[in-house]
């Protein structure tokens, strides 16, 4: 069958002429106006679906929440039969006493055993100070008690043996390290940041996690916030998990009623470490930083040299002073700046009695104190 080609119906072209049949022109019409025509009949089927859910958007709505409700019971259901959980006691006693606790994310990961542990807060043991190595356990520690809570208060079973929990308002958590360097907030900034909002919104019932405050400035700056917050938050008589590797934090059990320590053991074995990740009462002897480095292949040049000023540092003072200078220049101290030595005038006035002091010698001191520079 030969082309169709009215006289009218040739379009020039480059070297060429383009032929046209009616068939042909009405499929490119078609084609052209397919998409324009589908998008029209999409809107159209659209709005008359809106049309109709509109009619019973009530019953879509509550059948939509009952079956999200649903699917979260459900979940709920399975992981507490598959992964051992058991239903936990709410009262409105404040307070937690978790037997047996775990961390459901650490525990399906881990490769080992995952070892247990027990949580007791009360009225009268609303803080616990947590010493022990890195690697120890702490973190964990902390964050199973804040999931604990946190499940137990959108209903679902927890891990653990059995546990009580009272009413909490909030979770408060300043755990790990980050920064916002492009808005201009360093490492410590953001952890002081954070600080600042946890204490100044805590409450009695809110359980409040403190993971090394402190660590980003010098040790004594650092140790005198770390204190500072914790009476704060002692004082608030918040619920508080308080982790950290200033042994001197320690002391504050002995000030504070409602402060108690405990640690995450640890054993040596030769030059290495054996993490327990058990709690116990009191708090730990050391914090096996070299060993943990040791683990983390640090040279072991490097490690021996550690352990000579670790020894060194930790001399006693007589010790240290019957070395001489060098031994202090090797361990240099901060120095106290509001510390400054008394002032001589001020020495003098201690020493003199005033009373037996003439007008005229009291006179003449006086110039003549008036005259040294």
């Amino acid at each position: 069958m030969g082309l169709y080609s009215a006289p009218d119906a040739t379009t020039p072209l480059k070297n060429a002429e383009r032929f046209i049949i009616p068939e042909l022109k009405e499929f490119e019409d078609k084609a052209l106006s397919a998409k324009s025509r589908a998008l029209a009949r999409e809107k159209l089927l659209y709005e008359g679906l809106i049309e109709t859910l509109n009619a019973e958007l009530d019953a879509l709505q509550a059948t939509a929440r009952a079956l999200a409700a649903l699917d979260v019971l459900c979940a709920f259901a399975e992981r507490a039969r598959s992964l051992d959980f058991v239903r936990p006691q709410l009262g409105e006693t404040p307070g937690f006493a978790i037997i047996g606790g775990r961390h459901p994310v650490v525990e399906h990961v881990s490769q080992h055993p995952f070892v247990p542990n027990d949580l007791v807060l009360d009225d009268a043991r609303r803080m616990l100070v947590i010493t022990g190595p890195n690697m120890g356990g702490k973190s964990t520690y902390m964050r199973q008690a804040a999931l604990i809570a946190l499940l137990a208060h959108t209903g679902s079973f927890v891990p653990a043996e059995r546990a009580e929990i009272g009413p909490v308002d909030r979770i408060f958590t300043r755990i790990g390290s980050s920064d916002d360097l492009a808005g201009g907030r360093s490492t410590f900034m953001v952890e002081m940041t954070e600080t600042a909002s946890i204490l100044h919104n805590a409450t009695a019932e809110s359980l409040v996690l403190m993971d090394e405050i402190g660590r980003g400035t010098s040790t004594f700056d650092g140790l005198s916030l770390a204190w500072a917050s914790a009476e704060h938050l002692a004082r608030a008589r918040a619920f508080t998990l308080f982790a950290t590797h200033y042994f001197e934090m320690t002391a504050l059990a002995e000030q504070q009623e409602t402060v108690a320590n405990v640690h995450l053991t640890a054993a040596e074995h030769k030059d290495g470490i054996v993490f327990m990740h058990r709690v116990e009462e009191g708090p730990a002897s050391q914090s096996y930083g070299l060993q943990v480095a040791q683990l983390a292949g640090v040279p072991q040049p490097v490690i021996a040299r550690a352990r000579e000023k670790l020894a060194s540092l930790e001399q006693p003072p007589a010790a240290v002073a019957e070395r001489g200078v060098a031994a202090n220049a090797a361990a240099p101290q901060q120095a106290d700046l509001f510390a400054a030595p008394p002032h001589p005038l001020v020495e003098a006035l201690e020493s003199l009695d005033v009373d037996a002091l003439t007008p005229r010698a009291a006179l003449e001191l006086l110039y003549e104190w008036k005259a040294k520079p």
